[in-house]
């Protein structure tokens, strides 16, 4: 990302382009690395600590396909694909007209810094944007959930 679109710990930012929209926050973690990516990684369990999902379902893995359902669209299931997962360390999901990265850093002193950006676009997003509605109250909920609960499991080191 360029110089103007520097996130503020758990403020999303939205930049708006003609054929894309990008939306990314970062929130810092007193976690540990292992605690966010089980919690990242485990379908099934997102609905119980994750207020802006309503399910999710089959196997966060490479490859694999997931089923999603959000509060922005309860009508809707996103159906999406693992494309890229580097254990403790990156994974993205993508969609019909998106990409959506989760990066975990960890700092030294041992807090970890969450960020997670989603781009949607193409060539006909012009005809459809003013129909997909703003992220940044989403994203912003879902960095303070997951810092909520993995800062309630102790920490293993």
């Amino acid at each position: 990302m360029n110089s103007d679109s520097k996130i503020s710990d758990g403020c999303a930012k939205t930049i708006k382009k003609p054929f894309s929209r990008t939306t990314s926050i970062s929130i810092s973690i007193d976690s540990d690395l292992s605690i966010i990516w089980t919690l990242l990684t485990n379908a099934s369990d997102y609905p119980r600590w994750n207020s802006t999902i309503i399910s999710l379902e089959g196997k966060i893995e490479p490859g694999e396909k997931i089923k999603l359902r959000s509060t922005l669209d309860e009508r809707r299931t996103f159906k999406l694909k693992i494309t890229n997962m580097i254990p403790e360390k990156t994974m993205a999901w993508q969609g019909n007209s998106g990409e959506r990265i989760y990066s975990l850093d960890e700092d030294e002193n041992g807090r970890v810094k969450f960020s997670m950006t989603e781009k949607i676009g193409g060539l006909i997003f012009p005809l459809y944007a003013g129909y997909i509605p703003p992220f940044n109250e989403a994203f912003e909920k879902f960095a303070e959930d997951l810092k909520k609960e993995a800062e309630i499991i102790p920490k293993t080191k």
